[in-house]
């Protein structure tokens, strides 16, 4: 039972620490995309991190949601080789 209790509050620990990660310490350069509505600068991260690429800068005819899905996009084909 104690190795359990041991086991259940160093898996804790694990799980605490890793949602402090400052994802500053893993921003590449802003990233420029050109899509077929204009021009979106993407916040790219390490190419292990696609989930946390994000529009930093978009055209104003489109919504967040669309310049994300670009920057992942982006990360996505980066971290393919492309």
């Amino acid at each position: 039972m104690l190795l359990s209790l041991k086991s259940a509050i160093a898996l804790s620990v694990i799980l605490f620490t890793a949602a402090c990660v400052d994802r500053k310490s893993f921003e590449t350069e802003p990233v420029v995309v050109q899509s077929a509505r204009g021009t979106v600068v993407c916040q790219l991260y390490t190419r292990e991190r696609v989930l946390w690429d994000r529009a930093i800068e978009r055209p104003a005819t489109m919504n967040m949601s669309e310049a994300d899905d670009i920057c992942r996009a982006e990360g996505r084909r980066l971290k393919a080789g492309g």
